[in-house]
């Protein structure tokens, strides 16, 4: 069972292992056999091994079981770790010094701590020849010119301690095991240096340097014109291990439970798909871990961006595209700059051109990844599929979008945007509080009470965003839904559109109509019609419901019985005429419904009459303003003209003399009235007449 760790405690557990019971890769065995081998070697003259592997192979966890099985036989194990010092005086310095210091902590070791203390202060002070002036051994020299008599002084010291040391040494049963790891973390020049030290103390008998590194790093490092640097390790190395390679499903393993372990204790941040999981694991994630670190780096970097986007991305795809993010990120770079590309649909064949392009940017994308071009083919194909048919020749279709925008897949765009931007944009954040709005749409007090929570001119985008849950609308949906976002409808505000936008209306009888629909059945929409339209509070509420359902022409969808409709509309006229001034003065589409009730009278209904008021006239006023788009070609700003619907109000007064005046009575009476629209008025009063 793998435990959850807080993210404090999975950092730490990215320090190599210590102990054999630590080991999960099944490398004791190994580090055992290591061990042994290297003690049976004569270390009378000295002895240098070194433990091989890329980065991240886990060479420290190797020599740290090592150090375990050598201290078991017997063996001192010191410690020097060279990526704490630099500059060659002060590797050698700090060299004898350490290890000076943990000998003499040591009792048994005590006289070789300050034999070999000694030893160092006299040969650190040594000047180096630079790396390449003539064979090892002149590697460390004296400049005579420069220091002058007092040379051989020093060099004879330093000769006479060299063999104190080595006196002491010869002594031991057991050889002294000095570990030297992090090699290759070093510079070029402070790799040079170290093998240096080696090189010229690693004739102390009784002395066994386990040197832990990466081959290619260190060969590049000592290479020189015309000396490999291969050439030049084989002479310092007597034995050399290369770290055994983990085995594939080890290392998927470890993947899987770190990500656990990583993830575990997280709140809020979903659940894998299990359809879609198996695929993103074998098809990308796994083909980019090599070692231990790799597993640790990615598990920590998903951790860290799940608690960032705290679930508003797939988990499956915040993990996939994090192998990427983290193993690819000269792909990973390109990602937001082919965002549009990723997400965009299917063009028809009069563009086929621009198909062409979008697939060799695709294709640039997968050359990005060098020798992981499947990986990322396999990225597209999987995360984002709509960029797939240029891989596979699958195409998806526009219903697929509110797919996966209600699972919060990266194919759709606004999601791919927020984790690669780490900002949720406008129409995303709506959809977000949708899902909010949509687990309450069972209560209509609750349902009311989120709504109202939010800022009005949210209300719009979230409303619409409701549309994405279509096939989750369920019976115990539908009257508390129309309800609520009918009534809810007077109160979401107006705001500048573009040429091809709509109003909130349609956003909000698309979402309404939906949910009715959702019932299939004629009888079981009418008898929710019947419990909706008590609910709402204005006669337009009540007029989309009725007219939505029915059958008149061009508007109708014919969900009920054409009798049942035809009912509705009935009772609808006869509550218009029975509507007080109060009534009609509240109205907030007073236009409309005194049109439609007036338009749609049959006989042998009376006569559309309603009691006027000055408040009446500027509500139909106010109803009856619109803006005429235009737009020039070629330019997109888009040109707003005020108009009015001149021809409907003189059709609910009755005549042009009856409308001009109400409208004089009403610039008379009405206090708070929009002085623009009141001239507009007065110019269609005196005439005007729009050209088109």
């Amino acid at each position: 069972m793998v435990t959850s760790l807080t993210e404090n405690e999975f950092v730490r557990n990215d320090q190599p292992i210590e102990r054999t019971e630590d080991d999960r890769l099944g490398r004791t065995e190994a580090a055992t056999q290591f061990v042994q081998h290297v003690s049976e070697l004569d270390a009378s003259g000295g002895l240098v091994v070194g433990v091989l592997g890329p980065w991240g192979a886990g060479k420290t966890s190797f020599v740290n079981l090592a150090r375990e099985g050598f201290a078991k036989r017997g063996h001192a194990v010191l410690e020097f770790n060279p990526w704490m010092f630099s500059g060659a005086e002060q590797l050698v310095e700090s060299f004898f010094a350490e290890i000076s210091a943990e000998l003499k902590l040591k009792e048994t070791y005590k006289k070789i701590g300050e034999s070999l203390e000694d030893y160092g202060e006299l040969f650190s002070k040594l000047k180096w020849v630079p790396w390449g002036a003539g064979g090892i051994l002149e590697g460390f020299g004296l400049l005579a010119k420069s220091i002058g008599g007092s040379v051989k002084k020093r060099e004879g010291g330093v000769s006479q301690r060299r063999k104190k040391v080595t006196s002491v040494l010869k002594s031991l049963t057991k050889p002294i095991v000095i570990v030297l790891d992090d090699i290759d973390r070093l510079t070029t020049t402070e790799i040079r240096e170290v093998f240096r030290l080696v090189r010229l103390t690693a004739s102390f008998p009784n002395v066994v340097y386990v040197l832990a590194f990466d081959r290619l790093r260190v060969e590049q490092a000592l290479g020189e014109q015309g000396i490999p640097g291969r050439d030049y390790l084989e002479k310092i190395l007597q034995v050399a291990i290369d770290l055994p390679m983990i085995p594939p499903e080890v290392l998927r393993r470890e993947t899987l439970e770190a990500l656990d372990a990583a993830l575990g204790n997280l709140d809020d941040i979903g659940d894998v798909d299990a359809d879609i999981w198996p695929d993103l694991c074998v098809e990308i994630i796994f083909p980019l871990i090599d070692s231990m670190r790799d597993v640790k780096r990615f598990a920590l970097a998903a951790r860290g961006t799940a608690v960032a986007l705290q679930g508003r991305i797939a988990l499956a795809d915040l993990l996939a595209l994090e192998a990427v993010r983290v193993f690819l990120p000269d792909t990973f770079a390109k990602l937001h700059p082919s965002l549009n590309v990723l997400t965009r649909p299917a063009t028809d064949g009069t563009e086929r051109h621009e198909e062409s392009a979008l697939k060799a940017k695709i294709e640039h994308l997968v050359s990005s990844a060098g020798e992981h071009q499947s990986v990322v083919q396999s990225m597209i194909v999987r995360l984002f599929p709509e960029a797939g048919r240029h891989v596979t020749n699958m195409n998806y279709g526009g219903q697929w979008r509110a797919r996966w925008l209600r699972a919060r897949r990266v194919a759709h765009e606004d999601l791919l945007r927020l984790y690669l931007e780490r900002v949720a944009g406008t129409e995303l954040l709506a959809f977000f509080a949708s899902e909010d709005a949509r687990s309450k749409l069972h209560d209509r007090d609750e349902l009311d009470r989120f709504l109202r929570s939010l800022n009005k001119s949210e209300l719009e985008r979230v409303i619409s965003s409701l549309e994405v849950f279509e096939d989750e609308y369920r019976p115990e949906h539908v009257v508390p839904g129309n309800i609520v976002l009918l009534n809810l409808l007077p109160e979401i505000p107006e705001r500048p559109r573009t040429m091809f936008e709509f109003g909130p209306t349609l956003a909000v009888t698309r979402v309404t109509l939906r949910l009715l629909r959702s019932l299939r059945d004629p009888e079981l929409i009418e008898r929710a019609v019947h419990e909706i339209l008590p609910g709402l509070h204005y006669l337009s509420g009540k007029w989309e419901v009725i007219s939505d359902v029915g059958y008149l022409e061009g508007r109708g969808h014919k969900l009920v019985s054409e009798s049942a409709a035809s009912a509705l509309e009935l009772a609808w006229r006869a509550e218009v005429r029975a509507a007080t001034v109060q009534d009609l003065e509240r109205e907030p589409n007073l236009l409309r419904v005194l049109i439609d009730a007036k338009q749609y009278r049959k006989d042998p209904e009376e006569p559309f009459v309603f009691a006027s008021s000055p408040a009446i006239t500027y509500r139909l006023l106010l109803n009856a303003r619109n803006d005429m788009l235009s737009q020039s070609m070629g330019n997109r700003s888009v040109h707003r003209e005020p108009r009015l619907h001149w021809q409907s109000l003189v059709e609910i007064f009755g005549s042009e003399d009856a409308l001009n005046g109400a409208l004089d009575e009403m610039a008379t009476t009405i206090v708070d009235v929009d002085e623009d629209l009141l001239a507009l008025a007065k110019r269609y009063q005196a005439g005007w007449r729009p050209e088109r």
